[in-house]
């Protein structure tokens, strides 16, 4: 594997991890509800994105401006993955041995939350009803369901990469 792509995306990896143990724990530290607060949500991903594309650019122009698809692929995958593995073991940490009360905080306010929706919506009595013991019977923070969270992290890196790298590749690295 080329160093420049080994060294970019353990490197932003990294950044990527670090930019999203500090908004977990701000959050946290602020105030739980913002954890059910859409926009913060939108906005992290877009970050990440842009992050993204930074790396693939930049590393484009680190290798004279001629990068194949695999190459473009592989360094924003190689980031993707560091960066949410980073943050899942920091999730693991803080909702399961520090401080377990706050995942059964944060349930309480998303079922809080997607019960004034579903009113909103003039949904069916029954319907909420079932929906909200569908989340109480639920630990989203759980270790396995966290680790599910981070395959589902994997595929929308692969998912985004791909995109990236057509965007980004050389076309005459179409065959590469």
């Amino acid at each position: 594997m080329n160093e420049v792509i080994k060294k970019n995306g353990v490197n932003y990896g990294i950044i990527i991890g670090i930019i999203s143990i500090l908004i977990t724990a701000s959050i946290y530290a602020i105030d739980l509800k913002l954890f059910i607060n859409m926009w913060i949500g939108i906005t992290s991903i877009i970050l990440f994105l842009i992050i993204g594309i930074v790396l693939v650019s930049k590393t484009k122009k680190q290798l004279n401006g001629l990068i194949t698809f695999k190459e473009a692929f592989t360094v924003y995958f190689i980031a993707g993955a560091i960066g949410a593995t980073m943050s899942v073991l920091f999730n693991i940490l803080l909702f399961n041995a520090i401080d377990p009360e706050a995942k059964e905080t944060i349930n309480t306010l998303a079922i809080e939350y997607s019960v004034e929706m579903m009113k909103k919506f003039n949904t069916p009595t029954e319907t909420i009803t079932k929906a909200v013991e569908d989340m109480q019977n639920k630990d989203n923070y759980s270790v396995m369901n966290l680790l599910k969270g981070l395959v589902f992290s994997f595929v929308f890196t692969a998912i985004f990469g791909s995109i990236l790298a057509l965007i980004f590749r050389n076309k005459q690295s179409n065959l590469e």
